[in-house]
């Protein structure tokens, strides 16, 4: 079976054209694997429920007898300290959990306004 003398160039020309589609759609053009895609979603799951769970943080802080002190102590606390701080206050661990949740503590600080005032 002979094929005609354009059949090579054109396979070799499809497998080449296919390849840098490839490379351009994932580095380029927003590809994704669903293994990106899944760790994308997880990420953004963390973000929104820590999001949401900022109001319990400020409704604990603000019902805490020693808020007073426990803000003091906070706003002296520079840097990581100060997300230390309000972990340590007991005002970033979600319901039904035992320990402090670092991201709650960050954005609880930020919904605290602490340098604000």
């Amino acid at each position: 079976m002979t094929f005609p003398e354009w059949t090579k160039p054109g396979i070799y020309g499809a497998m080449i054209g296919a390849v840098a589609v490839s490379i351009i759609g994932f580095s380029w053009g927003g590809w994704m694997t669903s293994g990106g895609a899944n760790k994308m979603a997880k990420m953004m799951a963390v973000k929104e429920v820590t999001q949401a769970m900022v109001p319990v943080c400020l409704q604990m802080s603000a019902a805490d007898p020693q808020r007073v002190s426990k803000l003091a102590t906070i706003q002296e606390a520079k840097g990581y300290n100060r997300r230390n701080a309000v972990m340590e206050t007991g005002w970033a661990t979600l319901p039904g959990s035992e320990a402090p949740n670092r991201d709650l503590a960050e954005a609880c600080i930020d919904g605290l306004e602490l340098d604000a005032s």
